[in-house]
Protein backbone atom coordinates (compact mmCIF):
# COMPACT_ATOMS: atom_id res chain seq x y z
CA UNK A 1 0.00 0.00 0.00
CA UNK A 2 3.09 2.45 1.13
CA UNK A 3 4.39 1.54 -2.34
CA UNK A 4 1.49 2.08 -4.60
CA UNK A 5 0.71 6.02 -2.58
CA UNK A 6 4.73 6.27 -3.07
CA UNK A 7 3.88 5.40 -6.68
CA UNK A 8 1.49 7.75 -7.40
CA UNK A 9 3.07 10.60 -5.78
CA UNK A 10 6.10 9.71 -8.34
CA UNK A 11 3.86 10.22 -11.18
CA UNK A 12 1.79 12.90 -9.82
CA UNK A 13 4.87 15.02 -9.57
CA UNK A 14 6.08 14.88 -13.59
CA UNK A 15 2.34 15.62 -14.70
CA UNK A 16 2.07 18.55 -12.19
CA UNK A 17 5.47 20.28 -13.30
CA UNK A 18 4.48 19.39 -17.09
CA UNK A 19 0.88 21.20 -16.37
CA UNK A 20 2.80 24.16 -14.47
CA UNK A 21 4.97 24.30 -17.50
CA UNK A 22 2.62 24.10 -19.87
CA UNK A 23 0.09 27.07 -18.12
CA UNK A 24 3.85 29.27 -18.48
CA UNK A 25 4.31 28.84 -22.04
CA UNK A 26 0.56 29.44 -22.67
CA UNK A 27 0.62 32.64 -20.28
CA UNK A 28 3.58 34.09 -21.82
CA UNK A 29 2.00 33.48 -25.76
CA UNK A 30 -0.70 35.27 -25.34
CA UNK A 31 1.11 38.36 -23.86
CA UNK A 32 3.38 38.18 -26.77
CA UNK A 33 0.91 36.98 -29.25
CA UNK A 34 -1.39 40.05 -28.07
CA UNK A 35 1.52 43.11 -28.09
CA UNK A 36 3.27 41.43 -31.40
CA UNK A 37 0.74 39.64 -33.72
CA UNK A 38 1.13 36.05 -34.58
CA UNK A 39 3.93 36.42 -37.10
CA UNK A 40 6.46 38.85 -35.14
CA UNK A 41 5.94 35.88 -32.07
CA UNK A 42 8.80 33.82 -32.37
CA UNK A 43 9.06 30.15 -29.91
CA UNK A 44 12.64 31.70 -28.74
CA UNK A 45 10.57 34.83 -27.60
CA UNK A 46 8.00 32.43 -25.73
CA UNK A 47 10.94 30.14 -24.40
CA UNK A 48 12.59 32.77 -22.99
CA UNK A 49 9.32 34.75 -21.54
CA UNK A 50 8.11 31.80 -19.87
CA UNK A 51 11.52 30.73 -18.31
CA UNK A 52 11.19 27.16 -20.71
CA UNK A 53 13.47 25.69 -22.90
CA UNK A 54 13.11 25.73 -26.19
CA UNK A 55 12.97 21.83 -26.91
CA UNK A 56 10.90 21.88 -24.20
CA UNK A 57 8.40 24.18 -25.86
CA UNK A 58 8.22 21.80 -28.93
CA UNK A 59 8.18 18.96 -27.28
CA UNK A 60 4.65 19.83 -25.62
CA UNK A 61 3.17 22.17 -28.04
CA UNK A 62 4.93 20.72 -31.71
CA UNK A 63 4.80 24.21 -33.27
CA UNK A 64 3.68 28.03 -32.98
CA UNK A 65 0.74 27.50 -34.23
CA UNK A 66 -0.14 24.72 -31.30
CA UNK A 67 1.05 27.00 -28.76
CA UNK A 68 -1.84 29.85 -30.65
CA UNK A 69 -4.14 26.62 -30.21
CA UNK A 70 -3.67 25.93 -26.69
CA UNK A 71 -3.90 29.48 -25.76
CA UNK A 72 -7.29 29.83 -27.43
CA UNK A 73 -8.51 26.63 -26.22
CA UNK A 74 -7.56 27.48 -22.37
CA UNK A 75 -9.14 31.27 -23.04
CA UNK A 76 -12.45 29.57 -24.01
CA UNK A 77 -12.49 26.96 -21.17
CA UNK A 78 -11.17 29.94 -18.98
CA UNK A 79 -8.66 26.98 -17.06
CA UNK A 80 -6.70 24.13 -18.46
CA UNK A 81 -8.92 21.33 -17.27
CA UNK A 82 -8.76 18.43 -20.10
CA UNK A 83 -12.66 18.62 -20.53
CA UNK A 84 -14.20 19.54 -23.33
CA UNK A 85 -16.71 22.67 -23.16
CA UNK A 86 -19.49 20.78 -24.33
CA UNK A 87 -19.13 18.11 -22.00
CA UNK A 88 -19.02 20.84 -19.12
CA UNK A 89 -21.68 21.05 -15.98
CA UNK A 90 -22.72 24.66 -17.51
CA UNK A 91 -23.57 23.57 -20.68
CA UNK A 92 -25.11 20.35 -19.54
CA UNK A 93 -27.45 22.57 -17.59
CA UNK A 94 -28.49 24.98 -20.33
CA UNK A 95 -29.77 21.93 -22.48
CA UNK A 96 -31.15 20.30 -20.16
CA UNK A 97 -33.21 23.36 -18.73
CA UNK A 98 -36.82 22.87 -19.37
CA UNK A 99 -36.96 26.93 -19.17
CA UNK A 100 -36.50 28.06 -23.14
CA UNK A 101 -36.05 31.58 -21.79
CA UNK A 102 -33.72 30.46 -19.13
CA UNK A 103 -32.20 28.53 -21.77
CA UNK A 104 -31.19 31.41 -23.86
CA UNK A 105 -30.58 33.70 -20.80
CA UNK A 106 -27.82 31.79 -19.47
CA UNK A 107 -26.49 31.18 -23.31
CA UNK A 108 -26.03 34.65 -23.70
CA UNK A 109 -24.12 34.93 -20.40
CA UNK A 110 -21.89 31.74 -21.21
CA UNK A 111 -21.30 33.37 -24.67
CA UNK A 112 -20.45 36.80 -22.96
CA UNK A 113 -17.92 35.70 -20.25
CA UNK A 114 -16.31 33.16 -23.45
CA UNK A 115 -16.22 36.20 -25.99
CA UNK A 116 -14.58 38.32 -23.13
CA UNK A 117 -11.51 35.80 -22.94
CA UNK A 118 -11.48 34.96 -26.41
CA UNK A 119 -11.62 37.94 -28.52
CA UNK A 120 -8.10 39.14 -28.58
CA UNK A 121 -6.91 35.87 -29.15
CA UNK A 122 -9.59 34.61 -32.19
CA UNK A 123 -8.65 37.97 -33.60
CA UNK A 124 -4.80 37.17 -33.85
CA UNK A 125 -5.65 33.82 -34.71
CA UNK A 126 -7.47 35.28 -37.85
CA UNK A 127 -4.35 37.80 -38.73
CA UNK A 128 -2.41 34.57 -38.90
CA UNK A 129 -4.95 32.75 -41.09
CA UNK A 130 -4.14 35.31 -43.89
CA UNK A 131 -0.69 34.02 -44.73
CA UNK A 132 -0.56 30.70 -43.03
CA UNK A 133 -2.47 27.74 -44.22
CA UNK A 134 -2.52 25.57 -41.17
CA UNK A 135 -3.61 28.60 -38.93
CA UNK A 136 -6.88 29.08 -41.58
CA UNK A 137 -7.84 25.59 -41.15
CA UNK A 138 -7.42 26.01 -37.16
CA UNK A 139 -9.97 28.53 -37.53
CA UNK A 140 -12.18 27.08 -39.65
CA UNK A 141 -12.08 24.28 -37.35
CA UNK A 142 -12.90 26.41 -34.18
CA UNK A 143 -15.80 27.78 -36.39
CA UNK A 144 -17.12 24.13 -37.05
CA UNK A 145 -17.23 23.76 -33.08
CA UNK A 146 -18.44 26.37 -32.27
CA UNK A 147 -21.49 25.60 -34.71
CA UNK A 148 -21.57 22.11 -33.29
CA UNK A 149 -21.91 23.53 -29.44
CA UNK A 150 -24.66 25.76 -30.43
CA UNK A 151 -26.39 23.19 -32.21
CA UNK A 152 -26.65 21.73 -28.63
CA UNK A 153 -28.70 24.50 -27.73
CA UNK A 154 -30.84 25.07 -30.71
CA UNK A 155 -31.49 20.99 -30.65
CA UNK A 156 -32.63 21.23 -27.17
CA UNK A 157 -35.31 24.21 -28.37
CA UNK A 158 -36.40 22.04 -31.05
CA UNK A 159 -36.99 18.75 -29.10
CA UNK A 160 -39.09 20.36 -26.33
CA UNK A 161 -40.86 22.44 -29.27
CA UNK A 162 -39.67 25.73 -27.82
CA UNK A 163 -39.22 27.21 -31.37
CA UNK A 164 -41.31 29.55 -33.16
CA UNK A 165 -43.97 28.63 -35.95
CA UNK A 166 -42.19 28.21 -39.33
CA UNK A 167 -38.48 28.14 -37.95
CA UNK A 168 -36.42 25.76 -38.46
CA UNK A 169 -33.68 23.62 -36.58
CA UNK A 170 -31.34 24.68 -39.39
CA UNK A 171 -32.42 28.25 -39.68
CA UNK A 172 -31.86 28.66 -35.84
CA UNK A 173 -28.99 27.31 -35.59
CA UNK A 174 -27.70 29.57 -38.41
CA UNK A 175 -29.31 32.68 -36.52
CA UNK A 176 -27.12 31.69 -33.64
CA UNK A 177 -23.64 31.44 -35.30
CA UNK A 178 -24.40 34.61 -37.02
CA UNK A 179 -25.46 36.62 -33.58
CA UNK A 180 -23.33 34.77 -31.33
CA UNK A 181 -19.75 35.48 -33.13
CA UNK A 182 -16.86 36.51 -32.74
CA UNK A 183 -17.22 39.07 -35.31
CA UNK A 184 -20.24 40.39 -33.91
CA UNK A 185 -19.06 40.70 -30.38
CA UNK A 186 -16.02 42.53 -31.70
CA UNK A 187 -18.04 45.16 -33.50
CA UNK A 188 -20.69 45.91 -30.32
CA UNK A 189 -17.83 45.69 -27.22
CA UNK A 190 -14.54 46.47 -29.23
CA UNK A 191 -15.73 48.72 -31.79
CA UNK A 192 -18.58 50.13 -30.39
CA UNK A 193 -17.76 50.24 -26.76
CA UNK A 194 -20.55 48.12 -25.30
CA UNK A 195 -20.03 46.94 -21.85
CA UNK A 196 -20.09 43.22 -21.59
CA UNK A 197 -23.31 43.31 -19.48
CA UNK A 198 -25.16 45.65 -21.96
CA UNK A 199 -23.89 42.79 -24.86
CA UNK A 200 -25.36 40.08 -23.20
CA UNK A 201 -28.47 41.73 -22.65
CA UNK A 202 -28.83 42.52 -25.96
CA UNK A 203 -27.62 39.06 -27.25
CA UNK A 204 -30.17 37.20 -24.79
CA UNK A 205 -32.87 39.38 -25.94
CA UNK A 206 -32.39 39.22 -29.09
CA UNK A 207 -32.28 35.14 -29.10
CA UNK A 208 -35.40 35.12 -27.27
CA UNK A 209 -36.90 37.34 -29.90
CA UNK A 210 -35.32 35.54 -32.72
CA UNK A 211 -36.60 31.95 -31.64
CA UNK A 212 -38.77 31.92 -29.65
CA UNK A 213 -42.75 32.67 -30.16
CA UNK A 214 -43.70 36.25 -29.03
CA UNK A 215 -45.40 36.29 -25.27
CA UNK A 216 -48.42 37.94 -24.43
CA UNK A 217 -46.37 40.63 -22.86
CA UNK A 218 -44.46 41.19 -25.91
Amino acid sequence: MVDDVKGGHATAAPQARTRRTRAAVVAAARQLFLERGYAATTIEAISEASDTPQPTVYRLFSSKLGILRAVLEVSIAGDDRAVAMLDRPQVRALVDDPDPRDTLNGFAALVAGLMARTASVHRVLEEAARSDRGAAAALAEIAEQRHDGQQRITGALARTGALRDGLSEADAGDIVHALASPEVYRLLVTDRAWSGERYERWLSSILIEQLLPATDDG
